[in-house]
């Protein structure tokens, strides 16, 4: 299963301030993806990426990108969001949401582990 580029989504209370935090650890502003404005920044130091989100998420989530590469960038040969969900749901997985099965489009689905971590996978692209 290739679930696409990796990240952990943090719930910040102060945007400004957790970006400039991060960055004092060698995080630097992944460039084409979040403004402060729509409040929620991607950093990336070497191949790690973190997202910071305020107001828009209620716990830290780990998150896939299937279509995306770790520095964000289109890949031509992936595995799609639905698919990927079409064999959780065969194997028993339980869903908190779900993908529409027939779109073609960006889509995206969660699912929470045993320790009630959210997992999101969250496809930015269509059907390749």
């Amino acid at each position: 299963m290739q679930l696409g580029a990796f990240s952990i989504s943090l719930t910040v209370k102060d945007l400004a301030a957790s970006k400039a935090f991060y960055e004092k650890l060698g995080f630097s502003d992944l460039g084409h993806s979040g403004t402060m404005e729509q409040g929620w920044l991607m950093l990336k130091s070497g191949d790690t990426v973190i997202g910071l989100f305020q107001g828009m998420f209620s716990k830290n989530m780990l998150t896939f990108n299937p279509g995306w590469g770790q520095s964000a960038e289109l890949l031509k040969d992936f595995e799609d969001v639905r698919d990927i969900q079409a064999r959780l749901k065969a194997d028993g997985v339980a869903f908190d949401q779900e993908a529409d099965p027939e779109g073609t489009g960006p889509a995206s689905f969660v699912i929470t582990d045993p320790d009630g971590n959210p997992v999101l996978v969250d496809q930015h692209v269509g059907r390749p």
